[in-house]
């Protein structure tokens, strides 16, 4: 198998989580990147796969397949040992839904913080706004820490580790990693960031995602910026 990735692609990082979880190998080639012009020029073999020139591209074999969800759902059909969603219709299409609400739900207010890991804007007037907005956007993902919370009966959200726990951890990193709200106002879900984030897996790709903001993202460690920054580590309750 051969992976298409980006250094700071939170959607490619869920991709090798769950492909390292399976214990799969893969050989992986990191896409070009950079805060000031993105993925531009775009990669031709991301182009040549993905309409949408955008990682994750996954190849395996003869396959190719793009967008993390899809890539997650073949790894369980393809390689289901060991399984990353519960067993049962409805546990599955809960895990699901708990996985689209990472992706579809918490992203929305989490694009308002991702200006700060780019270069501060020419306009003093727009860096400005862009913070009131950011502020908005934060009271919205508080709002959704306190629903999540909420829905955590056990140490993962789905019984056994599964692609909710993925995609749900990923979104809170890149909250915390863009200087948002942290989670001392619901512990419970502190508790669960840390235990997934000690999983071997996820704890390469939260280091590797650290190591790319050192080279990348020098604005986020900018003073005065939102909240003192937390990296890629997780934020304890406290």
């Amino acid at each position: 198998m051969k992976l298409y990735s980006g250094p700071l692609s939170l959607f490619a990082r869920k991709v090798e989580i769950a492909l390292r979880e399976k214990g799969l190998a893969f050989d992986r080639e990191m896409v070009p990147f950079s805060q000031s012009t993105g993925y531009a020029p775009k990669h031709p073999a991301v182009l040549a796969a993905n309409p949408k020139g955008q990682v994750p591209v996954l190849i395996d074999g003869d396959l190719t397949l793009f967008d993390s969800t899809l890539i997650i759902e073949y790894l369980e059909e393809a390689y289901p040992q060991p399984p990353l969603f519960p067993a049962g219709a409805k546990a599955r299409a809960r895990c699901r839904l708990l996985e689209l609400t990472a992706d579809e739900i918490l992203l929305a207010p989490l694009r308002q913080l991702m200006h700060r890991s780019e270069p501060p804007h020419p306009d003093a007037d727009r860096r400005r706004l862009r913070e009131v907005e950011a502020e908005g956007a934060e009271d919205k993902l508080r709002a959704h820490f306190r629903a999540l919370e909420a829905q955590l009966a056990g140490p993962y959200f789905c019984g056994d580790f599964s692609v909710a726990d993925i995609g749900l951890f990923m979104m809170v990193l890149y909250t915390q990693r863009l200087h948002g709200p942290g989670l001392e106002a619901t512990p419970v879900l502190a508790q669960w960031y840390a235990r997934v984030a000690a999983r071997p897996a996820v704890a390469m790709a939260a280091a590797e995602i650290a190591e790319a903001d050192r080279l990348l993202s020098p604005s986020l460690a900018r003073p005065g910026l939102g909240k003192p920054g937390a990296g890629a580590a997780p934020r304890r309750p406290g």
